[in-house]
């Protein structure tokens, strides 16, 4: 079973359906019970930076989701979820992250040429071998919407790259760990393909 992990800010049931037609089973849950028993673990994530760590905090969810980052199992982080994994956001703040991966999150630089948010569809050029992203072609177009971005200490953490004025890092995978900043349950074959390795992997877990 997958655990989509609620702490009530996300397009969780849009996640939940991506996952069950890609042909895996999905719960949404804020029990670290059952957080702690899934066999793999998608932290989502839509809204502000500070208010996903507050809610995490509130849902007393902070140690499990660092804690089920790290020990081995399929874990991918999406949009935001992507972003609370690093040490801090620029996001009204400086706020603290999570802390899993070295790296801040920063906001798009101004441009007459650029509309903030990045919002809409965008090509990805690959960096590594993860396995999520096996069968995934070079130049792969995914749906993005965000502001911010991150920026990784780690060459060897950075899964993908995106151009958006900038070229900015779209995903990033070490160890059990994958996570994107485009969203893989609206992003078409691309992203049903993606889940289905992510499905793939779980399965092969529990084996």
């Amino acid at each position: 079973m997958i655990a989509v992990i609620d702490y009530g800010m996300g397009n969780l049931r849009s996640v939940q359906k991506g996952v069950e037609k890609a042909g895996g089973k999905a719960i949404i849950t804020s029990d670290v019970r059952e957080i702690e028993s899934a066999a793999g673990l998608i932290l989502p994530g839509v809204g502000a930076f500070g208010r996903c760590m507050e809610n995490l905090e509130r849902y007393g969810l902070v140690d499990v989701v660092k804690q089920v980052a790290t020990n081995g199992k399929p874990f991918l982080g999406i949009c935001l979820g992507l972003q609370l994994l690093f040490e801090e956001s620029e996001e009204f703040g400086p706020v603290e992250g999570l802390g899993i991966l070295p790296g801040k999150v920063m906001r798009f630089p101004k441009s007459a040429d650029l509309t903030v948010p990045h919002m809409g569809w965008n090509k990805v050029g690959k960096r590594g071998k993860p396995k999520l992203l096996e069968g995934i072609d070079e130049g792969e177009w995914f749906y993005f919407v965000h502001s911010y971005y991150v920026a990784p200490e780690k060459e060897e953490d950075i899964a993908t790259v995106t151009d958006y004025g900038v070229k900015f890092t779209s995903s990033v995978a070490r160890d059990n760990l994958f996570a994107c900043q485009f969203h893989p349950e609206k992003s078409s074959t691309a992203g049903l393909h993606i889940l289905e390795n992510f499905t793939r992997l779980v399965e092969d877990r529990t084996k």
